[in-house]
């Protein structure tokens, strides 16, 4: 199928309700890269999927046409349970910088392909680039060979992975269709699947500062996550996780590395530590480890140091300082302004998140489009949290700032995001699901990891 009169008759069997079949899904897509079908047909063929639903069986499928359009990395002859892990995004989400060190201690091989920031959201990159020197462009065979040794690197994806992704969500943002599970789900699992883990982590974040608020929503897009990953042959699991309030303390590149490195070095003990724990433990089932064991053998590679000295060989093997995993606010850059700020007394009963996020792009640690310029080391610190009582004077957010302007800026916009209570607040859940985890079916993947 292609040509303009091809074309024109999918729109209409997609505005009709009817299923497409994977063949004409693939060729559309190979006929809008080769420009025989114009930005205006594909946006109507999305926008009536869009109203009216994507099957799982059409999801699969423009999974299918992503991958085709680009490379494909093999990792199959690494030594060891290839595992990949991808969230969804949301404020203060750095779990990848703790989880993949906890993984390739753990005899995992991670070839991590990130992205960067961009609004609400931070980017694995972006936090990465905050450490002097760190590089993030690294040639496939670089990956390769990185992995091989040292079980761990995190890049920049090539031009030549997914590029069909690309410019179908450039196209998808500027006509309203980025809303659809199908293709959000495709999106995610093509780089997932052209990325060649055997294994693949995925966590979902809902609520206020997540692209999904809504609980069914995002169990409904793990689910479909799930199933095209075990379509393909790879043992893929989800964790649905909140995103109700910052994930963690720090929110800004640097402040966030930190905050990393300090949960590597056993110091931290809070919301964002136990889900990387949880999110590591989960990768570890994938492979084949009983739940139990996997969070045991988590626990202990925190504790004994193995997760901390496998990032150390990370960030001096992309080029940064590694000293930074023995000193991080000694060697990570710092903003010129830092003040504190208070909501006053009361208990927190609640956090804007997207909108703290948002501010944390104001301040200069967030893009609003590609190209931006951030600044590493701006951002906010939490002190406390959705629950806890503080009294009027006791600071509740670490302004780090650029200048005296841009951090009243910050004090004058915090006052709209903390809402106080004299009330008991009920903690909320930090892992709402647990999909494709706990079920044997499905394709096992590589063999799984022993118990030594």
């Amino acid at each position: 199928m292609a040509g303009r009169v091809a074309a024109v008759e999918l729109i209409g069997r997609k505005r009709d309700g009817d299923e497409l079949t994977a063949d004409e899904i693939r060729a559309l897509i190979a006929a809008y890269l080769a420009d025989e079908v114009d930005d205006a047909q594909v946006a109507s063929l999305l926008m009536a999927g869009v109203i009216r639903g994507f099957t799982t069986a059409e999801a699969v499928a423009f999974t299918e046409a992503l991958i085709d359009s680009g490379d494909v990395i093999d990792l199959s002859d690494l030594v060891g349970p290839t595992v990949d892990k991808h969230s969804t995004g949301g404020v203060g989400d750095g779990t990848s910088l703790v989880v993949g060190p906890i993984l390739a201690a753990a005899g995992c091989q991670v070839a991590k392909l990130s992205g960067r920031g961009l609004g609400h959201t931070g980017g694995t990159l972006d936090k990465l680039e905050s450490i002097p020197g760190f590089r993030v462009d690294l040639a496939p065979e670089e990956l390769r060979d990185q992995v091989a040794s040292l079980g761990l690197a995190i890049a920049a994806a090539t031009a030549e992975l997914v590029p069909a992704d690309k410019r179908l969500y450039a196209l998808r943002d500027v006509t309203g269709t980025v809303a659809s599970p199908a293709l959000i789900a495709s999106s995610i699992m093509s780089k997932k699947l052209a990325g060649g883990a055997s294994h693949v982590l995925l966590d979902v974040k809902v609520g206020d500062g997540a692209f999904l608020p809504d609980a069914e929503e995002a169990r409904h897009l793990a689910e479909l996550c799930v199933s095209i990953g075990r379509s393909k042959g790879r043992r893929t699991g989800a964790l649905v996780t909140d995103m109700s309030q910052p994930l963690a303390d720090g929110i800004g590149n640097a402040l966030e590395v930190g905050v990393a490195i300090e949960v590597l070095q056993g110091e931290r003990h809070d919301r964002y530590s136990e889900l990387c724990a949880e999110l590591a433990s989960a990768a570890l089932q994938l492979t084949g480890v009983d739940q139990a064991e996997a969070r045991t053998r988590v626990d202990e590679l925190l504790r004994s140091g193995a997760a901390l000295e496998r990032f150390r060989d990370l960030v001096r093997a992309q080029g940064g300082d590694p000293a930074v995993a023995d000193d991080p606010w000694g060697v990570l850059p710092r903003a010129p302004v830092i003040v504190d700020w208070s909501p006053g007394e009361g208990t927190i009963r609640s956090i804007a998140c997207r909108r703290i996020g948002e501010l944390a792009g104001r301040l200069g640690a967030g893009r609003q489009r590609q190209g931006d310029t951030i600044d590493p080391a701006v951002g906010l610190e939490l002190l406390a949290r959705v629950g806890d009582q503080v009294t009027a004077e006791q600071p509740v957010v670490r302004i780090h700032a650029r200048s005296e302007d841009d951090a009243a800026m910050a004090r004058e916009v915090l006052g709209g995001l903390f809402e106080r209570t004299s009330q008991p607040v009920l903690p909320v859940p930090l892992v709402h699901a647990r999909i494709g985890l706990d079920d044997p079916a499905g394709p096992q993947g590589d063999a799984a990891l022993s118990a030594g």
